[in-house]
């Protein structure tokens, strides 16, 4: 029964994508969107695979008027940079995530280009930016799976962390790090076969103006993969509650709950963006176990796989 609402959960997404008229002050009413439209496009939960103007930054956010970089979230992640490859520090939660979220990406990626995913380096001759690499805990997966990796991220210390830990294992130590924006790479007209950004749009300051950059850095025929967490007050209690207050898995403040976006929300602004969400995941965590899984519950953590038109089209205006 949970399978199933699960799937007429994201069977009503899908339509979100169609509605490019829509304004984002409708957002937060769901159902004044999903009754605009009466189309129904095909969609695809992870069960069937393989295997609005945003909210204003806080009074203390400096905003970049020419990016979408949130100072004070950057301030936030510079304080805890040393600790990226601390297994048990403040990113432990995004470790034991991780091996989940290469998963997907395998899954997806593999599919869409066409890549063998049994084999050691289904991504040889695919060229990925990691958009908010940190520390490089997900660009130096990317690239043992044979990918030509892009780590990019506004803070400084992240990308020597990065650089130090890339230069001890010869497989990742060609990685490119640069301490630099999404929408510095679109002025330098820099493309990717696929633009993945995970656990990043939560704290930019303009996620509509940051999907507009990665669908600009993104080849037409290529892919993105964002993942997030949704505005629900189920995350609010695990994600902010449970993870900051009670268990302490992550530092206090980490996350701002209105910053989150719904998956409405998302897969709206991917849409105005020139890219068509194909898959979308949750990522569901077992207290038990202390692992991640896949799942259709997408009411806390959940992972996009989107594809760009192969028509050549300009994102930004």
């Amino acid at each position: 029964m949970a399978s199933k609402l699960a799937m007429n959960r994201l069977r009503s997404l899908s339509r979100v994508s169609q509605l490019s008229d829509v304004r984002f002050d409708k957002l937060r009413d769901p159902v004044s969107i999903f009754t605009t439209s009466q189309n129904h496009v095909k969609w695809r939960s992870y069960s069937e695979a393989s295997q609005p103007t945003p909210p204003p930054p806080s009074p203390n956010t400096f905003t970049t008027t020419s990016s979408s970089l949130n100072e004070f979230e950057l301030a936030k992640f510079s304080a805890i940079a040393e600790t990226w490859w601390d297994a048990e520090g403040p990113f432990k939660p995004l470790h034991l995530m991780n091996p989940t979220r290469l998963a997907f990406i395998r899954s997806t990626l593999c599919r869409h280009f066409r890549k063998d995913p049994n084999c050691t380096r289904p991504f040889e001759g695919l060229k990925f930016v990691d958009v908010g690499c940190g520390g490089g805990i997900l660009s130096e997966p990317l690239a043992r799976m044979g990918a030509t990796v892009t780590g990019v991220d506004a803070v400084n210390k992240n990308i020597k962390i990065a650089r130090l830990h890339a230069d001890l294992d010869p497989q990742t130590s060609s990685i490119e790090y640069r301490c630099t924006t999404a929408e510095s790479l679109v002025e330098e007209q820099r493309q990717f076969d696929a633009v993945i950004a995970l656990e990043v749009i939560e704290h930019v300051a303009d996620p509509a103006g940051f999907c507009k950059s990665l669908s600009a850095l993104t080849i037409p025929g290529g892919a993105t993969v964002i993942s997030t967490i949704n505005r629900s007050m189920r995350a609010y209690a695990t994600a902010i509650v449970a993870a900051e207050y009670l268990l302490h898995w992550l530092p206090k403040g980490t996350h701002q709950w209105s910053s989150f976006l719904t998956p409405e929300e998302l897969v709206l602004i991917h849409q105005r963006a020139s890219i068509s969400v194909q898959e979308m995941a949750g990522l569901v965590y077992n207290p038990l176990t202390g692992r991640w899984s896949l799942s259709d519950d997408i009411s806390v953590n959940f992972i996009t796989f989107g594809t760009k038109s192969a028509k050549k089209d300009e994102t930004l205006d």
